[in-house]
Order: C-alpha cells, then sequence, then structure tokens
C-alpha cells in the first residue's frame, strides 16, 4: 500500500479553509448566510466537500470474523492523522437521527488511509448499522484522533501487548506502529479470545509474524484452555515484572490484570483502554421530578426517575448529540447555565454556573438549565 505523508494535505486544507470558516462564522456573514448551510450545500455537490468536518469513504470491508468487519476509509483533507492507539467518533444517520459512536484505529499511523474495526454487539444500533447497510463507496463523519493509549517515543526494551477479545483493536494499531518503527527489543503479544475461529486478525497477524522477528504470540482460547487467570499469565509471560504492559479487553479481564498489578507490586507500567464505564452509582434522589430548561431549543422537560440527562431527553422527544454513552467520548457534553447535577459515576454533586456537563453521565438533582 502507497504511503502518504498525511500531514500534507492536512496542513494544506486547514490553510485553505481556515480563513473561509472563521470568515463566515464572523457575525455580520452569519446574519446573511450560515456556515451549516455552506456545509449543506457543499455536502450535496459531493459528500466528501466539507470547511469543518472529517468525511471519509469506504474503500474496502474486510470480514475479520463471523461478527467482526474491518472497514478501510480514504478520509478527505481535513484529517489531521493519528498516533497507533487512538480512537475517532464515527457519526452516522439512522433513520433521520444522527448517531456517534468511538472505535479505536486498527490501522498503523503514517498510512493515508485508515480503518476502524468493528464487532458486532448484539442489541448494538451503530455496530449492526454498520455491519449490515455500510457498503463500499458510503461516506461516514469522523472526528479527529484522541485517546492517550499510546507508545512513547522511547520505547522500552520489554514489551507486553496484551488483549482479549475485541479489545485487540487499539492493540493491533500498536502491533504495526512497532513493526513501522522496525522494534527491535523484546516483545510479547498476548491474545485471548474463546475459539480460534474468533481470533480477530488472525491471517494479518500470521503474516506480521513472518516478517516481524521481534514478535513472540501468545494466544489463549478460553473454549478449551479455561478463563485467563492472572496465574495464568504469569505462567505464559513469567517476567511480567520487567515488562512495560499495554492492555486492552473486557472490564473483567482489565480489572483481574490491574488487581494482579497490585497484589504483587508491580513497578512496571501497565497502560490501559477501556470502552467501558464505570458502574453508575445509586442517585441520591431517584424519582424526585425537576424541570430542565433547554435554552437553545426553549423546550422544557420534566424528568422522571434517576436516569442520566441524555436518557430523559431522549425520553422528551429530543435527539442530543451523543456517542459512547459512558462518559468517555464527550459528544453529549454540554453547558449547564444552572442548577445541581450528579455525576453517576463518583456520585458527586455540582451546582456551578456555566460549566460543562456530560448529559450521559449526569443526573438533574434541582431545576437544570441547559444549552441545549
Amino acid at each position: 500500500m502507497t504511503v502518504i505523508d498525511h500531514n500534507v494535505p492536512s496542513t494544506w486544507a486547514q490553510t485553505l479553509t481556515a480563513p473561509l470558516k472563521a470568515a463566515l462564522q464572523n457575525p455580520w456573514v452569519e446574519s446573511i448566510v450560515r456556515l451549516g448551510a455552506v456545509e449543506d450545500s457543499l455536502r450535496a455537490l459531493h459528500p466528501m466537500l466539507s470547511l469543518s468536518t472529517v468525511r471519509a469513504r469506504v474503500v474496502r470491508i474486510a470480514q475479520e470474523t463471523a461478527d467482526t468487519k474491518t472497514f478501510v476509509l480514504q478520509p478527505n483533507a481535513l484529517w489531521n492523522g493519528a498516533l497507533a492507539g487512538q480512537f475517532v467518533r464515527v457519526r452516522v444517520e439512522i433513520k433521520g437521527r444522527q448517531v456517534e459512536r468511538v472505535y479505536s484505529l486498527s490501522s498503523r499511523p503514517g498510512a493515508r488511509r485508515l480503518a476502524i474495526t468493528v464487532k458486532r454487539q448484539p442489541g448494538g444500533l451503530v455496530s449492526n448499522y454498520l455491519h449490515e447497510h455500510t457498503q463500499v463507496g458510503d461516506v461516514l463523519t469522523l472526528s479527529q484522533a484522541a485517546g492517550d493509549f499510546v507508545l512513547p517515543a522511547q520505547l522500552p526494551a520489554k514489551l507486553l501487548l496484551l488483549s482479549a477479545g475485541s479489545g485487540i483493536t487499539p492493540v493491533m494499531a500498536l502491533l504495526r506502529d512497532l513493526q513501522a518503527r522496525q522494534y527491535a527489543g523484546d516483545l510479547v503479544f498476548f491474545h485471548a479470545c474463546r475459539t480460534p475461529a474468533d481470533a480477530i486478525f488472525a491471517q494479518a497477524l500470521d503474516g506480521m509474524a513472518l516478517s516481524f522477528p521481534a514478535l513472540k504470540r501468545i494466544t489463549h482460547f478460553t473454549a478449551t484452555a479455561a478463563r485467563l487467570t492472572p496465574d495464568t499469565l504469569r505462567w505464559a509471560v513469567p517476567d511480567l515484572d520487567q515488562r512495560a504492559t499495554w492492555m486492552c479487553g473486557p472490564s473483567a479481564f482489565m480489572e483481574a490484570v490491574h488487581g494482579l498489578w497490585q497484589d504483587a507490586a508491580i513497578a512496571a507500567p501497565l497502560h490501559s483502554e477501556r470502552f467501558a464505564t464505570t458502574p453508575l452509582l445509586p442517585a441520591s434522589s431517584p424519582g424526585t421530578p425537576v424541570k430542565v430548561r433547554c435554552a437553545a431549543s426553549a423546550q422544557d422537560f420534566t424528568t422522571r426517575g434517576g436516569d442520566a440527562l441524555l436518557v430523559q431527553a431522549e425520553r422528551a422527544g429530543l435527539s442530543p448529540k451523543h456517542g459512547c454513552r459512558i462518559g468517555i467520548c464527550r459528544s453529549c457534553q454540554c453547558t449547564k447555565t444552572s442548577g445541581t447535577v450528579e455525576n453517576l459515576q463518583t456520585s458527586e454533586l455540582s451546582s456551578a454556573p456555566n460549566e460543562l456537563i456530560r448529559l450521559c453521565i449526569s443526573a438533574a438533582r434541582s431545576d437544570v438549565t441547559l444549552d441545549l
């Protein structure tokens, strides 16, 4: 695959579009023509055209396993590139509604084409839509890359990459980055999944093993070797405490590994990527109805139960922008101009005016006004 310096088109696009975007956002100009109207017109001309939004055409779809697909994307010139291990927010329109979800990039940095690998989730709105409806030639809307699950510039002498299930997605990007950087240290990649048929990227990893001499692979199949335990990991990687580790997988898996690090007082660094929310705490005042005023839409509603503001707003017929729904991507972030909210992850109450809150993990505890 031809590699193109992703900074060149990005810099060119920003140089060209930034002054035009700024001019369109001038209050005097905005009173005549909205930036949104210009964006709509550009999209009508060509689905990839935008002054401010990364759009990416699907150029290839690879079936990794029975329930996992990789979507290879060609972004427009506004894409700023990414570091291995980072994620993007993917926005699609489903039945007239804009919906976002967070997906890790599985491609290596530096390539003009990028990739997301999506495991189909039972009842998952976006994952099922992508699997059933997205075809080569379709255009998706992306955020710029974000996240700090990345490798340092100065690589450790001994590394462990640890993943389970679909948690292999960002770890695969790290592996591809290490191969591109010709890492010559001591590298162990340990992956756990149910069966060989569930092994995502199996073919790509087989090819990588032939051309990447630093790579040592260990695969644990839970259907035949039982659930992965800290003792199993200790046995498979006896020098665990000497390896800087990057880990991604289901919450229970990662909590067990974090517990091993704590119980054994392992000093080697452990980095983890977590796409599962901290369990929501019981609301302090469940069922107490309060009024929520949405200043931007002039639509008010009264809460029912102790659910998060995002859920309450959707019950009231509103469609706030959102992504992960678990407090990670910040797509649903908005300004609370007044009132008290409770963080459902920490149980912290806040009454500060004009503060940014995430609707998906915030519950109203008094009458609240939102810039929504």
